[in-house]
């Protein structure tokens, strides 16, 4: 794969990781994946009621004891690419700044505050692919 030129970092939580039912939104883009980290511990995570199903990743207080650190993907896209698929994602979704574990801050999924009003909170398991794993239905 050609290196990505003007790259641009996008933090993804849920449906957009790898392997996960819309990571190809990224990757038919040229989008390349760099790291597999953790936000800063100032994240909540709640399981949205959306198809396919995805997570709501919403920013609180450094205080807030809610909060935690969150496992994320960042990918890299060249700017034509990261342009077009944020102009693709659909409400409640949104992209903002996320904080990362390192105190450095990147483009990433965040959430309307209104979608999580009846969504179940997850972010005791620390992220998408650690609640799905646990709430699979056994085969």
């Amino acid at each position: 794969m050609a290196p990505v030129t003007n790259p641009i970092p996008i933090a993804v939580v849920g449906a957009h990781l790898s392997g996960q039912p819309l990571n190809h939104q990224l990757t038919d883009r040229g989008a390349r994946l760099i790291s597999a980290e953790r936000t800063a511990p100032q994240y909540r995570l709640f399981a949205l009621a959306t198809a396919p199903p995805k997570p709501g990743l919403v920013r609180v207080a450094v205080d807030d004891t809610r909060g935690a650190a969150i496992d994320v993907e960042v990918w890299e896209l060249d700017v034509a690419a990261f342009g077009d698929f944020v102009a693709q994602v659909p409400a409640p979704m949104c992209i903002g700044q996320v904080t990362m574990a390192d105190g450095r801050t990147v483009s990433g999924f965040l959430c309307e505050p209104l979608a999580i009003e009846h969504a179940d909170e997850i972010t005791a398991f620390g992220g998408w692919r650690a609640y799905r794993a646990a709430t699979a239905e056994p085969t």
